[in-house]
């Protein structure tokens, strides 16, 4: 699913305009991406969790020339889905 055909499920669904519901969805997204941006774990009851994971600095060897390469550490986005959201997943 796209993000244009999750806008057009949920003005579907709630019966507000296109255009309403694609700002709602683009604050949504937004206000997750910062709350990440910041360190701050968004919890979704029932759907998921979205953190971040952060990797420390490691050294790791090119296979082809057996170099050591230095992966600096870097910070990730998570999600761990709810068990709701597994549960209906499953059926």
């Amino acid at each position: 699913m796209t993000k244009t055909e999750l806008i057009s499920k949920v003005a579907e669904k709630s019966g507000m305009s296109k255009k309403n519901t694609e700002m709602i969805v683009n604050a949504a997204l937004d206000s997750i991406s910062d709350a990440l941006a910041e360190g701050e774990t968004v919890k979704l009851h029932g759907f998921g969790v979205f953190e971040i994971k952060e990797n420390a600095k490691r050294v790791r060897r090119n296979p082809q020339t057996n170099e050591a390469v230095v992966v600096e550490a870097n910070r990730i986005p998570k999600f761990r889905p709810g068990q709701l959201l597994k549960d209906k997943v499953k059926d």
